[in-house]
């Protein structure tokens, strides 16, 4: 089943987008509106004429529209929390899945494991540029890691000697020929057999920074809840890179906003920086090869083109419960040029289906896939306004205001900013204009459409490392 669903989920996206773009079209063909408008003739100051129409969308249509959102949100939100509710308070039925509350409470019910202590692995490859910052963000922490380990990873430049000279570790691969997973499951199956329960293991990228109460934030919620098996950072974008870098830290800023209000349930453990039970770890490393897709005794799926989405979706597999809390923060790189931005964007879209792919339709994987269908939707709509737009501009010739679409513009206008108010007045302004962002979001939702048509299609995926560089060369 997994094989199939490997083979055909960039296709069972596009049809299932496309029948209900049918739908919409059908709904609108049946209610039969006028063929044509009488504009009204206004002016406004006795100077500037304008012409507006009156006329709304069918009542009908707009109800049935609004409907088919409420029952597609609540099934989407009543289906999570059932999958969590299920975990936290069933019995006999669930127990079998090694990471589940209800599991992990039996199992350590008077059990004491020691006290939490943070072992540090920041997967290196070429990083001397960045490492500083990220290994000073973890010296000023209010409460140090136990440990910090640099995986230096088939490194060419000054990666260990810089991670050496700050403090920290080092770890280097042999032979490893699977990227960033393969380095980290070197290191991880040194580390795990010697942690206890109660001893966590952080994965954080060599160009992020994490906020000065991250660490204290996860021992205190780990030391809290010992059925707990993952901490995940809120991350927000770097400064500078100018109206590119503005756009992605409003679209950071967007995602934090969401998970604020979702109170910490997280759709993807960041691989920026999350904290992870070594317990956890081994379960899935045990599970891998049988109830996981992947190599057993390997903690991240070396074929995984997106290894912290995946890492999700496993745990999520074995019951876990995971939280990206509001004081674990992290600030991580922004991609500088389109081009970049283009092809990170395109690893995480066809990650994210390779790995629904792999997982198949579960109960955990049902909110991924009404994300992807959800994101489909949005494309297939966005594109259309502007092609319904474009037709309008050269089949008329004059321009026709309709009030009731401007009001849904400008209250989509007031969404903008005030998603976007926490990021200061520049993120205010490109928010408020609104083209630019819709011209950015077209950008992404052509990233999605490639990676969505690629799998669908049997096309091979790359994965490409960025090269950092020292700030002093930025600057000259």
């Amino acid at each position: 089943m997994n094989r199939f669903f490997q083979r055909t989920v960039g296709l069972a996206v596009i049809v299932i987008v496309l029948l209900a773009a049918g739908l919409l079209w059908w709904g609108i063909t049946v209610t039969d509106p006028p063929a044509q408008w009488e504009p009204v003739h206004v002016t406004l100051a006795g100077v500037w004429q304008v012409l507006y129409s009156a006329e709304l969308p069918e009542p009908g249509l707009l109800i049935s529209a609004l409907a088919i959102v409420l029952v597609l949100v609540l099934f989407v939100v009543v289906s999570e929390r059932v999958v969590a509710s299920r975990y936290r308070r069933a019995g006999v039925e669930v127990t079998s899945l090694p990471l589940a509350p209800r599991a992990v409470m039996a199992r350590t019910r008077g059990v004491f494991a020691g006290e939490v202590t943070v072992t540090v692995l920041i997967p290196a490859h070429n990083e001397e540029a960045s490492l500083p910052a990220t290994l000073l963000s973890l010296q000023q922490q209010s409460v140090p890691p136990h440990r910090v380990l640099v995986v230096a990873d088939n490194c060419t430049d000054r990666t260990v000697e810089v991670a050496r000279l700050h403090g920290a570790d080092v770890f280097e691969t042999v032979d490893n020929r699977h990227k960033k997973g393969g380095g980290l499951n070197q290191a991880l199956e040194d580390l795990l057999p010697r942690l206890g329960d109660n001893d966590t293991v952080m994965v954080m990228d060599a160009d992020s920074q994490i906020g000065g109460d991250f660490l204290r934030e996860a021992i205190r919620l780990f030391t809290q809840d010992r059925a707990l098996m993952a901490v995940g950072g809120l991350f927000e974008g770097e400064d500078g890179h100018g109206l590119l870098g503005q756009f992605q830290r409003n679209e950071y800023i967007r995602y934090q906003r969401e998970i604020r209000r979702r109170r910490g349930r997280v759709f993807v453990l960041t691989g920026t920086a999350s904290v992870f039970r070594a317990s956890a770890l081994r379960a899935v490393a045990d599970a891998r090869g049988s109830e996981l897709p992947g190599t057993r005794g390997e903690v991240y799926d070396t074929f995984a083109l997106t290894e912290d989405n995946e890492l999700t979706i496993a745990l999520k597999s074995l019951g876990a419960l995971t939280i990206s809390p509001v004081a674990c923060t992290v600030v991580t790189e922004l991609m500088p040029t389109w081009r970049m931005l283009w092809a990170q964007r395109l690893r995480w879209q066809r990650g994210a289906l390779e790995n629904l792919g792999a997982y198949g339709v579960t109960p955990q994987t049902l909110r991924y896939w009404s994300q992807q269908i959800g994101i489909g939707y949005g494309v297939l709509a966005l594109f259309s306004y502007f092609a319904l737009l474009l037709l309008m501009i050269l089949a008329m010739d004059t321009w026709v205001w309709f009030p009731f679409w401007l009001g849904i513009g400008v209250l989509f206008s007031i969404e903008r900013v005030v998603t976007a108010w926490r990021g200061g007045s520049r993120a205010r302004i490109v928010a408020a204009l609104v083209l630019p962002e819709l011209v950015y979001d077209c950008f992404l939702n052509l990233a999605f459409l490639k990676g969505v048509f690629e799998i669908a299609f049997g096309r091979s995926a790359t994965w490409k490392h960025v090269e950092h560089v020292a700030a002093k060369e930025v600057a000259g």
